[in-house]
């Protein structure tokens, strides 16, 4: 008899990488940045798998003052972690995009 078999939805994988980038100190929101109504016109976070690996790609807005470098790659390091340990699937990439800066 073999382990037992996981299946994670989508929506699960959207809100975990959701969860994991706002930890990162420095992240305002994940979400695009300008007036509150443009996150209304699409998601936020985006994930997929192909080939068994989770393609992730998301907005967020940085807090004032953050070196932008740095902060992608603790957003990209903590979704890693995310979808690696706690998901238990492989992945293939995250890119992330700073849309703006603010509160």
């Amino acid at each position: 008899m073999s382990g037992p078999i996981l299946t994670v939805g989508q929506e699960v994988i959207t809100e975990m990488v959701r969860l994991a980038a706002m930890e990162v100190p420095g992240v305002a929101r994940v979400g695009r940045g300008g007036p509150r109504w443009r996150d209304l016109g699409g998601r936020a976070v985006r994930a997929r798998v192909h080939r068994d690996k989770v393609e992730v790609r998301m907005w967020i807005v940085a807090r004032p003052g953050q070196p932008l470098v740095s902060l992608t790659a603790q957003v990209q390091s903590a979704v890693a972690a995310t979808v690696e340990r706690l998901l238990g699937l492989e992945l293939g990439g995250v890119t992330v995009l700073v849309d703006g800066v603010g509160g």
